[in-house]
């Protein structure tokens, strides 16, 4: 048989060039045959009777691939690999491997046995298999990539059988790649030194068997399966130790790394590999080398993702091989690829945790650590977020370590605090992230826990600065020895006593007491010493753990803000810092706990308002919901019960709103055991012994807040309630009165709450004991402000509670009267006002006026007149204060208690109806007219109606219209109530008139505090009375002195122009002029008030819009918060901020008093709500216009200003402005 004259060289250039047209002259006649219809080797038949005859002739010995026909018939199968089945495919790829271990195995032996005369013979041998093993692996990797790119879309279906597999044609070829790459590492085991003679042979020979690995982990799927991975590696590894491929295998990871994005991890695992198990570091320091001098184009971003990811698994896992290079890696921190520089942020992490754990104390040690922080730190200021970002991410990992950092920590405080007013949301998150980190490993637990109140620290140090300083001799003290007074002389200058001017004496021998004495002095100096190095250390200690305290102090400002963010990643970390401090007792945090609570009302109408909610009460859950473990179910009722009543302490209005909130959503989800709840009924109804105010009233706060959710709660305790808060305590104890009412309110639902609620409420008749007992405590003699409060939910309580609350409050309006005016007999015509007599329209805004007038209803502090008065006098005066203002309050629920009666007689109708039209039966009922209505309500207003009577009501109105209805109710509210011949309340309007008017005679500040809340509340109820009274109230809102009598009148014309639009409409100018008012309250009350009624449409905005947007620019930041507030949710309305910007613009162009950055600041953020380009060109034509007319150069920079941040776009309007402004002066 011929044998084959191969050539590596020349069958490598046919092969790179184009393996189809590799020569094969010896190849089988009956593969010739298949030449020109491929198609036919499809056919296992043909190939197998080709294969059978070489598989067999190989087994017997490996020398048979030296056959021409052999080898040639292979070379022809490969080059038409993609007709053959794998059945086909995977029986060469048997045939070559196993060959070639065969192989392996015979030039083993006779390198052993020294056979010089067959090395040629061999080195041909592993040639020829190692080229056909080359080939073949890439045409199985290719068979591969088809699988896998035609398998993809049919994963969704059944999973296929090993039947079906092999039906199709399909292998797994996992296994012979394994083992052709074991193959691979057997033959470079062998002293291929011996058989290659010449480098460039064993080069291009070990070619043939890396080049194939470098193909495999091409493929990604091939990359995942571990197996192949690491026995590439080892292929590779030996090449590399053994065979010199160092520098090939260089040039090929670096590619590598470029091309492959899967690569960059499995790259660093095997340089990782190369260096700690065949000791080979260099070519891990030669790519570090080559990636520290590459430079990247700009438009390039797979390259440095790449390099990135390789950095920092390296580092990861082999940190001493990367720390020999990092001095060059760190050119890249001067890279403009953001992506690199994070990698280098995360490489210097990792070696500090490399060196931290390392047992090398050196200098060296500490020099290399310093370096790395000291990058670490510069890098907080990175221009680009996400590598200031991952700084602050490798500092959280550095605080999670063994090794505290102490020095370096304060620090990385301070620049986390700095962090928190960084502009990327993500920045500032990770920023809270680190501090809570930092508060969590703080180094300061040796000496006395964990603990962080910097109240214990500051005491700490204290006491150690006052040891210090008793220890410490006094500055002035004589020295304890002679040598002590000279210890700062020179001792060169000093000359030697002379025998003549002072003979020696020779001093005398010390007896044994003396030198007790000495020993004993010097043991105390000793201790002495070590006392002050041993308190010193400790201030040191103190002192450091004080800064620290600070900078968390200092941060929680900031921290609060962010939990308005509009981002809730962001929102919930701030959450989270919160609940570390608390629990490492940080006093600044209970403010962040307080200002949490706003979050409850976050809306939840997606998935990230849901979360934040749902955070919040985890958190508070956590925080006073859960008891430790180790306590009782008793014990844990206990601590429950006191942290909800301490959340009351202290705590605002809008706290204990929003807490009303978070404890009733807490209830509805069952988290408050009844034991809970049994406990806190103890607290407030304790009899026996004296408790703290602040408890009780805290007890009886969160019962009111619980029964918002289950009003059941309080229904069962109205005994206690009676007993104690409007018994005797509560007279004691007008606050604790207050909330006692707010909880009795809660009985009956209102609103949302009586769809939720399950129970249904029956009114209570007027003589039941609860009704009798608000009645009297509204009739407590006293002079405290708290009174107001009382009364107000005790009028509301009624209100709730009473069928009827009119007849109610008649009879307290009238006692209250007799009361103040005792010595005035009661006019024949003052009489109750019956719920029927006043029953009328009801207003789509009397809610609003109601919440108006309760916000107003806040009383300023009650002063005495300023010429001495009698007692007698002064009682008066408090007394026609407390009238006044309970009668405004009545009149105002009395107007939401009719819009209640007529919504409630309308469904009992509409329930009638219905009814009606169930029985399919014509149903008689009596048509009266409004008159007969109206006679039949006075009738019954002089006896009070039972619930019978309410039934025949119905049966009377059943005829009448709802329209009908509507009107007769109007007219009652407008003519009867304040006008009635027979109205009590018709009584106190001129009365309320006359002090209001007469300020100067009626002198006494909350006299008039209440005299003009009760006017407001008044003309809420009737136009003709508005209009009336109108002039009256804006004259008291522009001249009172008094700023809470500015701040109710606001608030009133805010409430009336929701009534009564068309009489404020006219007058919506002088709310506008409070916006200007010199007291920040009135400011801020306006601002809030406009707010509401310009968003909600209520008033019609003419141009004052410039007077909101000077708030912008206010000093007080409430109020300029408010603002931008304002004109954020006014943006969103139909482009308002462009439609009405050129009369705002106007309007700050002529305030002179405003400063020109103060000026572009505003108008810079109006504009920003200018987005389209239409109105940007429009805006900028219509202030184009101004320019000419431009007076002072002032005005001509401001309209420059407004055109330089338009988008327009127009060449003449910028030419314009850049010729400047011309002042032209004309001669006399």
């Amino acid at each position: 048989m011929d044998s084959v004259s191969f050539d590596i060289n020349d069958a490598l250039k046919h092969y790179m060039s184009d393996p189809a047209a590799m020569p094969t002259p010896e190849a089988d006649g009956a593969l010739v045959d298949c030449e020109n219809d491929p198609e036919s080797l499809t056919d296992n038949a043909v190939v197998n009777g080709v294969l059978n005859p070489i598989v067999d002739a190989v087994a017997e010995n490996p020398d048979a691939m030296t056959r021409s026909h052999i080898f040639d018939s292979l070379q022809f199968l490969l080059k038409y690999t993609s007709f053959l089945s794998a059945h086909a495919l995977s029986k060469i790829f048997d045939l070559i491997t196993s060959g070639l271990a065969t192989e392996a195995d015979v030039i083993h032996n006779d390198l052993e046995s020294d056979e010089q005369e067959l090395v040629a013979h061999h080195k041909q041998l592993l040639e020829m298999y190692g080229f056909l093993l080359q080939w073949t692996i890439a045409a199985v990797e290719t068979k591969a990539a088809e699988k896998s790119s035609t398998a993809a879309p049919a994963r969704r279906g059944k999973p296929r059988s090993k039947k079906d597999a092999a039906k199709d044609g399909t292998w797994d070829s996992s296994t012979q790649l394994e083992t052709a790459l074991g193959t691979m590492c057997k033959v470079m085991r062998l002293k291929l030194g011996k058989i290659f003679l010449t480098t460039s042979e064993r080069d291009t020979f070990i070619s043939l068997l890396t080049r194939p690995v470098y193909m495999i982990l091409e493929s990604e799927q091939r990359v995942k399966n571990t197996s192949i991975r690491m026995h590439a590696f080892k292929v590779l590894c030996i090449a590399i130790k053994h065979h010199g491929h160092g520098y090939a295998a260089q040039i090929s990871t670096v590619q590598n790394l470029t091309y492959f994005e899967h690569l960059p991890e499995p790259m660093a695992e095997f340089l990782h590999i190369l260096a700690e198990q065949y000791d080979y570091p260099q070519l891990a320091d030669e790519v570090l080398r080559e990636l520290s001098n590459k430079e990247f184009n700009s438009n390039d971003t797979k390259g440095p993702k790449s390099v990135s990811s390789f950095m920092v698994r390296l580092s990861e896992l082999a940190p001493r091989l990367v720390i020999k290079q990092v001095t060059l890696m760190a050119k890249q921190l001067d890279s403009e690829s953001h992506t690199l520089r994070s990698a280098l942020i995360e490489v210097f992490g990792n070696m500090l945790a490399h060196l931290s754990k390392s047992d090398e104390r050196g200098e060296n040690h500490k020099t290399q650590m310093n370096a790395f922080f000291d990058v670490l730190e510069e890098r907080f200021l990175d221009i680009n977020p996400y590598c200031r970002c991952r700084t602050i991410q490798v500092y959280v990992r550095l605080c999670e370590l063994d090794q505290k950092f102490p020095k370096r920590r304060q620090k990385a405080a301070e620049l986390a605090c700095r962090s928190l007013e960084d502009k990327s949301s993500h920045v500032r998150r990770n920023a809270v992230k680190l501090l809570g980190t930092l508060i969590r490993t703080h180094p300061f637990t040796a000496l006395h826990g964990a603990q962080l109140a910097r109240k214990d620290w500051q005491q700490r140090l204290d006491r150690v600065d006052a040891e210090l300083n008793a220890l410490k001799p006094p500055v002035d003290a004589p020295g304890l020895d002679g040598d002590n007074g000279n210890t700062t002389v020179d001792q060169g200058l000093l000359d030697d006593a002379t025998q003549i001017e002072s003979p020696r004496k020779q001093p005398a021998e010390m007896t044994d007491e003396e030198k007790i004495e000495a020993v004993r002095r010097r043991q105390e100096e000793a201790a002495t010493s070590e006392a002050i190095e041993k308190l010193t250390l400790t201030r040191r200690y103190y002192t450091e753990a004080l800064k620290f305290i600070d900078v968390l102090h200092e941060s929680t400002g900031t921290v609060c803000q962010l939990l308005g963010s509009k981002n809730k990643s962001e929102v919930i970390e701030a959450m989270d810092y919160f609940e570390i401090g608390d629990a490492y007792n940080i006093e600044q945090n209970k403010l962040g706990i307080r200002r949490m609570l706003r979050l409850i009302w976050t809306k939840g109408n997606s998935d990230e308002g849901k979360g934040v909610q749902a955070h919040l009460i985890d958190c508070y859950k956590r925080l006073f919901f859960e008891a430790p473990d180790s306590f009782s179910p008793n014990d844990a009722a206990n601590f429950i019960a006191r942290n909800m009543i301490s959340l009351t302490f202290g705590a605002t209005p809008a706290e204990l709103t929003s807490l009303e909130q978070l404890v009733a959503t807490m209830m509805k989800q069952g988290m408050v055991p009844d034991l809970v709840i049994a406990k806190l009924w103890q607290v407030y109804g304790v009899q026996k012994r004296e408790i703290s105010r602040k408890q009780r009233r805290g007890a009886i706060i969160v019962l009111g807040m619980l029964a918002t959710a289950s009003p059941e709660i309080v229904v069962g305790e109205m005994e206690t309630m009676l007993r104690t808060g409007l018994g005797a305590h509560g007279r004691a104890d007008l606050q604790l009165a207050k909330f006692t009412c707010v909880a009795l309110r809660r009985i009956n639902p209102t609103g949302r709450q009586v769809k939720e609620s399950t129970a249904k409420f029956s009114r209570l008749s007027n003589d039941h004991a609860v009704l009798v007992r608000l009645a009297a405590i509204t009739e407590v003699p006293t002079e405290s402000k708290e009174w107001y409060g009382v009364a107000e939910q005790a009028i509301n309580a009624i209100y709730a509670l009473s069928r009827h609350p009119d007849v109610l409050c008649s009879e307290l309006v009238r006692r209250k009267t007799k009361a103040v005016f005792s010595r005035q007999a009661t006019p024949a015509s003052s009489r109750p006002v019956s719920r029927d007599e006043t029953r009328q329209a009801p207003s789509p805004a009397s809610s609003t006026a109601e919440i108006g007038a309760g916000d107003a209803a806040v009383v300023g502090s009650q002063q005495a007149p300023a010429s001495p008065t009698r007692q007698q006098n002064k009682d008066n005066t408090i007394g026609l204060s407390q009238l006044l203002f309970t009668v405004g309050h009545v009149a105002i629920k009395q107007i939401v208690h009719l819009e209640l009666c007529e919504l409630d007689f309308k469904r009992r109708k509409q329930e009638k109806e219905r009814t009606a039209a169930a029985a399919k039966g014509p149903r008689a009922s009596l048509a009266t007219g409004t008159t007969s209505r109206k006679s039949s309500g006075q009738h019954k207003s002089r006896t009070p109606a039972a619930e019978d009577e309410d039934a025949d009501e119905l049966d009377l109105i059943g005829g009448t219209t709802e329209d009908d209805f509507t009107e007769a109710m109007a007219h009652i509210r407008e003519r009867e109530l304040l006008y009635g011949p027979q109205s009590l309340l018709a009584l106190f309007g001129p009365l309320a008139r006359e002090i209001c008017a007469n300020n100067t005679t009626y002198r006494d500040r909350g006299l008039q505090q209440a005299a003009t809340l009760c006017l407001a509340k008044l003309m809420c109820v009737s136009s003709e009375y508005c209009e009336a009274n109108l002039p009256l109230l804006i004259t008291v809102m522009e001249r009172s002195a008094d700023a809470t009598v500015r701040s109710n009148a606001v608030i009133a014309l805010g409430d009336m122009a929701v009534c009564f639009n068309h009489l404020i409409d006219e007058n919506t100018d002088f709310l506008y002029r409070r916006l200007a008012d010199a007291k920040p309250m009135v400011k801020r009350t306006c601002l809030m008030t406009l707010t509401f009624l310009i968003l909600a449409g209520q008033v019609k905005v003419k141009g004052q819009l410039g007077e909101m947007a000077k708030c912008l620019e206010d000093e007080d930041k409430r109020i300029a918060d408010l603002a931008r507030m304002f004109f954020t949710e006014l943006s969103t309305k139909d482009n308002a901020v462009y439609n009405h910007f050129v009369d705002m613009f106007s309007l700050l162009t002529a305030d002179r008093g405003m400063e020109e950055e103060s000026f572009r600041r505003v108008v810079r953020f109006l504009l920003g709500f200018v987005e389209k380009d239409r109105h940007a060109k429009q805006l900028a034509d219509k202030l184009a216009a101004r320019l000419p007319r431009c007076d002072t150069e002032r005005q001509w920079n401001d309209v420059a200003f407004a055109l330089g941040l338009l988008q327009h776009k127009n060449e003449d309007i910028t030419r314009l402005v850049a010729e400047g402004f011309k002042h032209v002066r004309i001669s006399a």
